[in-house]
């Protein structure tokens, strides 16, 4: 596929899947031999995953420094009973009668809008000790989680559809949806266990711009063009600046040179003939670069 190999696929991960294992069955699809992804998603977890293949790799950090860090999601939670995991995929270790009032629960959602201290789940990524807590606890090793602290920027009751209260929730990276849920049970005398995660953003990118893993193996098989879902390596930098060189100083550039140039300290998004050649600093008056395409 040549250079379309260099770009960000905003997968919709389906359940049931790693999001290390789902990113790298879309690079084989594009035959990028380096892949990345922003933002791992729990494996019973689908929605929003931003993957980066090829030079898009080289971008990951500043997106995760400049872009809208914003997760959005959409959750369900059955109440009266919990699981190791916090979630239908694990094994029930506690149950309870107790079925709130609707009333009770949409009361108590407003108690975790804002900055707040959350316990993460025994089995998630979280490092403890030198090593991730799932692994510790897979081993039957007793995990002392430490406490974080997290911004919940929106907490909302959707609906309920039979035994399960489906949520939505917009809060900052590293908030697990399973510990709210855990968590809001617990103001309200009971027990939960959360029956399906959907992110729909994350990083700016929205699940309307998304498409599945299924969808774009048929399509390879079919001999279709994946490439046409391929966005460019800058998507998501927009809240970095532009600036643009002209031949000689983009040479200069390149070869590692710094250059004089206006403006304020900072990172720019560099351009040359409107095509994008890296990330540069700028520190009183010259430009140095940091990332180069």
């Amino acid at each position: 596929m040549g250079e379309k190999m260099d770009g960000w696929i905003v997968l919709d991960k389906p359940t049931n899947v790693f999001s290390k294992k789902a990113a790298m069955r879309v690079a084989r699809l594009f035959g990028a031999t380096k892949n990345g992804h922003i933002g791992t998603l729990d494996p019973m977890a689908s929605g929003v995953l931003p993957v980066a293949l090829g030079a898009a790799t080289k971008m990951i950090p500043f997106l995760e420094e400049v872009s809208d860090r914003t997760n959005e999601y959409l959750f369900s939670v059955l109440f009266g009973f919990e699981t190791d995991t916090l979630d239908i995929t694990g094994s029930e270790i506690a149950r309870s009668d107790i079925v709130p009032d609707t009333e009770l629960v949409k009361s108590v959602l407003g108690e975790f809008v804002g900055e707040t201290s959350q316990i993460p789940p025994v089995y998630s990524a979280v490092h403890v000790g030198g090593r991730r807590a799932y692994e510790l606890a897979r081993n039957g090793k007793s995990v002392d989680m430490p406490s974080r602290l997290v911004s919940i920027y929106l907490l909302e009751l959707t609906e309920i559809v039979g035994n399960s209260w489906h949520f939505r929730m917009r809060c900052s990276p590293g908030t697990y949806v399973r510990s709210v849920a855990r968590d809001i049970a617990k103001r309200c005398g009971t027990l939960a266990t959360v029956d399906m995660i959907r992110r729909t953003q994350t990083s700016g990118f929205t699940l309307k711009n998304a498409v599945g893993l299924d969808f774009l193996e048929k399509l390879v098989n079919n001999g279709g063009d994946v490439g046409q879902y391929l966005a460019p390596i800058d998507s998501g930098l927009g809240g970095i600046p532009v600036l643009n060189l002209n031949d000689k100083e983009t040479k200069l550039y390149k070869n590692g040179g710094f250059i004089n140039v206006s403006g304020t300290n900072g990172y720019v998004r560099v351009y040359s003939d409107e095509k994008f050649i890296g990330i540069g600093i700028i520190s009183d008056g010259v430009l140095r670069p940091k990332r180069t395409i």
